[in-house]
């Protein structure tokens, strides 16, 4: 389990109070064990960011250096080269995943990982949930969202941006995907690498020695997503330019199977998610294609670990943690 205070947040979307932050740097962080997920959690405190330009007082806790720092302030918190910011999104189970794999895929034995500063923000949570949900036929007149609410959103996710290039951040990453239906917006400016998980994804796959399952076809990539991940468009967009065939599920799949799936597992109906889930691949998987994009937080977990289908799958969580490590590993070779 991770600690409480490994995540923080912004209390408000416009915020008028304090912002909070988790910082992590050398020596504060996990050691990799036989068992990934038994790996030991870092000493952690939430950090209250006063509104002043003072560097508060580091804090000392297990030689670990944790600080907060003003979003206004110029001073940085990191100043190592590789420093990570992480923006978390709709759901925290899959920023905590993110943090989890970046921490034990980063380092070795003995050795460090990726210093890194986490900001996550229950209400924007909850914002984005409610724009990805509104795409629910079920629930989509309980959960309309208008276009200033896409605005708050926007500026939300781009003030956190802007707080993690002054902590001290030399690479932005979002382990969310609806985050991503705005990533253009929310980069614009940015002074830092801003990695996109969707062409994480997309380069990833790039780099398989794949086949076509028939021949004289194109490679196909399946995405298996909300509604309002698929009408955001950037998956496909990454693939395509990647030169893959984009397959999409067809509307009957969505409202038979890939929602009621999500729903049934939101009311921890799991064997009926799992079934639901498993007839959605297999439309895909029957199109030819190569291997689905689980592209949505709600059908993450829903399969068991063993489960033969997820082989066919691929995690976006999984190609950004890489993707991140890769990152950090050119700039140590530039250094």
């Amino acid at each position: 389990m991770f600690d409480r205070g490994l995540t923080a947040s912004f209390p408000t979307l416009n915020y008028p109070a304090r912002p909070f932050g988790f910082v992590s740097t050398h020596g504060a962080l996990y050691r990799r064990r036989s068992n990934p997920d038994l790996a030991v959690p870092p000493s952690s405190v939430l950090l209250p960011t006063e509104e002043s330009d003072n560097l508060p007082e580091l804090r000392k806790n297990q030689n670990s250096n944790l600080a907060s720092a003003s979003c206004g302030s110029s001073a940085s918190v990191l100043s190592q080269a590789d420093s990570v910011g992480i923006i978390g999104g709709v759901s925290v189970e899959s920023t905590l995943d993110f943090v989890r794999k970046l921490v034990n895929w980063s380092s070795k034995v003995g050795e460090n990982c990726l210093p890194f500063v986490l900001c996550s923000d229950p209400v924007l949570h909850q914002e984005l949930l409610s724009h990805e949900r509104s795409s629910f036929p079920s629930i989509s007149r309980k959960s309309e969202v208008s276009e200033m609410d896409h605005k708050l959103i926007v500026d939300n996710l781009r003030q956190k941006r802007v707080f993690l290039e002054k902590s001290g951040a030399r690479c932005i990453v979002m382990p969310c995907h609806i985050s991503h239906s705005w990533h253009d917006d929310i980069s614009h400016g940015c002074s830092v690498s801003f990695l996109n998980m969707a062409e994480c994804v997309a380069k990833e796959l790039s780099e398989v020695k794949m086949k076509p399952l028939e021949a004289g076809s194109p490679l196909r990539i399946g995405v298996l997503a909300t509604s309002a991940i698929l009408e955001a468009g950037f998956y496909q967009e990454k693939l395509e330019n990647e030169g893959f065939e984009v397959v999409l599920p067809d509307k009957a799949t969505m409202e038979h199977t890939i929602v009621p799936a999500i729903e049934a597992s939101n009311r921890e109906d799991m064997e009926g998610a799992r079934n639901l889930l498993r007839i959605a691949l297999q439309v895909l998987l029957v199109r030819a294609v190569n291997t689905v994009v689980l592209a949505s937080d709600d059908l993450r977990g829903i399969l068991p670990q063993d489960d033969p289908l997820l082989k066919k799958c691929i995690d976006p969580i999984d190609a950004l943690a890489k993707s991140t490590i890769k990152w950090a590993k050119a700039v140590e070779r530039r250094s």
